[in-house]
């Protein structure tokens, strides 16, 4: 039987990657995503009943909720979960208002919170499971103008440390990955003088792009890395050693 997965934010970028990546390796992909509803659907096409996508907004603790019961419907319980849902914000730290500071909590680490609270009764009840957190080099290093965003992915890392300790018992493996410079729509806010220079910052000397992290979430939900739990895997290309 296959495996399931459930990824959030998969429509776009990373999310969509990793669905991409799972489904090739024959798993069963669930995944949500809020308004990229022809993304979404392009995904599903793509790979026929393998896959299925379902509108959700994750920072709505009752919208995630009925959100899992669909997929748990769909495809039964996870047995690897993916939350990849998150904003991004630059601002100066000084003009930061109440609603960006929220925005960025909510779609980066409460979103993970009511995830991973939605799929881990069937993990624990079958002592098994995988769960993967894509937080941001920002969350490891900081970031100028981006000191909201790199906080929140920063909590990500927190979370995800103290859950392996939490879950270690109960089977449950739980990991994180630290993108750095990642050719995605997230990214194209910037110039090409920017990314160019970024790209020069980086050991491999050139931008990644949204597969190479996307094979790196899917290792960490696999048998092959059953020993592996609580890290922080930088999927940088040697951006910020």
């Amino acid at each position: 039987m296959n495996k399931t997965v459930w990824i959030t934010g998969g429509s776009r970028g990373i999310g969509a990657a990793a669905v991409r990546e799972f489904a090739e390796h024959g798993w069963n992909v669930a995944f949500t995503y809020r308004a990229s509803a022809e993304h979404a659907q392009a995904l599903c096409t793509e790979h026929g009943g393998q896959v299925r996508a379902f509108q959700a907004d994750m920072t709505v603790r009752t919208a995630v909720e009925a959100a899992a019961a669909a997929m748990r419907a769909a495809f039964g319980p996870p047995d690897a979960l993916v939350c990849n849902a998150g904003v991004s914000q630059q601002k100066m730290f000084c003009d930061l208002t109440d609603r960006d500071w929220d925005d960025m909590m909510d779609g980066n680490l409460r979103s993970a919170f009511y995830a991973i609270q939605a799929a881990l009764p069937d993990m624990v009840h079958r002592k098994s499971g995988a769960i993967v957190t894509v937080s941001s080099v920002w969350g490891v290093t900081g970031a100028s103008c981006e000191s909201a965003y790199a906080a929140s992915k920063a909590g990500l890392i927190g979370l995800s440390k103290s859950l392996a300790q939490e879950l270690g018992l109960s089977g449950i493996r739980v990991n994180c990955v630290a993108p750095g410079v990642i050719d995605t729509d997230m990214n194209r806010m910037h110039s090409a003088d920017t990314m160019r220079e970024l790209a020069e910052e980086t050991a491999l000397g050139r931008i990644g792009a949204p597969e190479e992290v996307a094979r790196t979430i899917r290792c960490l939900c696999e048998s092959d890395t059953s020993f592996v739990t609580g890290q922080v895997i930088g999927v940088t290309g040697g951006f910020m050693i």
